[in-house]
């Protein structure tokens, strides 16, 4: 049986829209503004402007990934690569 699990990733320099395109290329569908789920899992997605030093901003996306632990440790990884190849 697996656990349920919690993962909270946080990813600069991609967009609310592009993380929510990755989560349904991963197999989600999105449920609403902020929600995608999968089988065995859902994410939540938020962002917010951080500053980079004095004069520069970037989006940062804030993903909350709960399911089963199975399920998320490669999901995660998947949508990790796929946001670092984007941004950053």
């Amino acid at each position: 049986m697996a656990t349920r699990t919690r993962v909270e990733r946080t990813f600069r320099g991609i967009s609310e829209r592009l993380a929510i395109r990755y989560l349904t290329n991963l197999g989600g569908e999105r449920v609403d503004e902020e929600t995608v789920e999968g089988d065995g899992w859902t994410a939540t997605i938020s962002s917010d402007t951080v500053g980079i030093g004095p004069s520069l901003t970037l989006t940062e996306v804030t993903v909350v990934f709960e399911g089963d632990s199975k399920t998320l440790e490669p999901l995660v990884e998947d949508f990790a690569q796929k946001a670092m190849r984007a941004g950053g």
